[in-house]
């Protein structure tokens, strides 16, 4: 007998089985605003529905693109659920029509969008979800800033903060991912002739995102992360180099938690490593705002399918609570960020790191700079 080989788990057969019940996501993803990602997915589209496929426009914006508008054609279109909210009407994608209608494809643009209070779903990725959950196909688009882990890196690049953001882990459930690229100078030129956003927006978009610094660096970023995706996938995604790896990051209140706990995943996830998550605290001191960032770091753990320790530290020094975690959970790599504040402020000073590496045996220590 092959003594590599190994039989399937009962509940490996069952996940397979679930698996194969699911709808297939295909996502059209592009480095800005104004690619072309609407637009070849409607292409597609089109060519599949002649084909003979059941294809159908769950949700489709155009931003009054006539090129894009033109492309739809004659598209069967899933009427959009009404959803009032403070005196007014707003239109989000009716997900249980599309389960009644149940088309073998539809296509659902702004992966990211947040949808407005009262919908279905907090975030139209999750209407998504429940789509595929039906069995039914589902083609999106999205934009690479919207990715959570990239969050970062697009604010350093740009200097702007993008909210609606779509987590990895669902991402990474996508059966295609096609990359729709064009040159800087390309969309930019577009966006002259005013086939990108109306006339008054031109020149203020030309002098902020859509700088040619701007579009060359997403543009190096979104060829770098399909890139990796590609490279994951010929692994299998479940590449042997980080079986045994698990990454530890030590978060604490200021402004750089959500960026470590960001850093870790992408090192986890490169990796093929399980991620745990770190904050130590004082429960008898906890104040309603350090319970707030606590609840938003469980959420981001959540959408990275990492653990989440929130450890009472007592009296106890923070590097003896670091040690303690990273030993109980088998941890062997953990990151620290370069400007904590109050108690972990011996960081700069080296104390903490050299007291874990007193403390501790075979963990690789990373200090990651605040980047201000």
């Amino acid at each position: 007998m092959n003594p590599y080989f190994r039989k399937k788990r009962p509940e490996e057969f069952l996940e397979e089985i679930h698996r194969s019940t699911l709808g297939r996501l295909k996502l059209y993803v592009g480095a800005a605003p104004g690619v072309g990602k609407t637009f070849k997915m409607l292409q597609d589209a089109a060519q599949w529905r002649q084909d003979g496929r059941d294809v159908v426009i769950g949700l489709i914006e155009t931003h009054g693109r006539k090129e894009t508008a033109d492309v739809i054609g004659g598209l069967e279109q899933v009427p959009l659920k009404q959803v009032h909210y403070k005196g007014k009407v707003f239109h989000e994608l009716d997900v249980t029509r599309i389960k009644e209608r149940k088309p073998e494809i539809v296509l659902i643009d702004e992966l990211a969008h947040s949808n407005v209070p009262g919908a279905r779903h907090v975030k139209r990725y999750q209407d998504v979800e429940e789509i595929l959950q039906a069995g039914i196909d589902v083609w999106s688009a999205m934009n690479i800033q919207h990715l959570e882990s990239v969050n970062d890196i697009v604010q350093r690049i740009t200097g702007i903060t993008v909210r609606e953001r779509v987590p990895d882990t669902f991402i990474q459930q996508a059966a295609e991912i096609q990359l729709i690229d064009i040159t800087p100078e390309t969309l930019r030129k577009r966006m002259r002739e005013g086939r990108i956003y109306p006339p008054q927006k031109i020149e203020q978009s030309l002098s902020h995102f859509f700088t040619s610094s701007n579009l060359s660096a997403l543009r190096e970023l979104s060829l770098r992360e399909l890139a990796d995706d590609v490279d994951g996938r010929m692994k299998g995604g479940s590449a042997p180099t980080g079986v045994h790896e698990r990454i530890l990051v030590c978060v604490h209140y200021g402004p750089t938690a959500e960026k470590l706990i960001r850093r870790g995943w992408r090192m986890a996830d490169r990796l093929k490593a399980e991620l745990v998550i770190l904050t130590v605290v004082e429960a008898s001191t906890l104040s309603p705002q350090q319970k707030k960032k606590i609840d938003e770091w469980h959420t981001l753990a959540n959408q990275f399918g990492a653990i989440m320790i929130v450890e009472d530290g007592g009296k106890r020094h923070a590097a003896t609570v670091i040690v303690d975690v990273a030993l109980r959970h088998n941890v062997t790599q953990i990151l620290l960020g370069q400007s904590a504040r109050s108690r972990w402020e011996e960081i700069r000073k080296g104390s903490i790191i050299n007291r874990i590496m007193r403390e501790s045996s075979n963990m690789d220590i990373h200090i990651v700079a605040d980047g201000r």
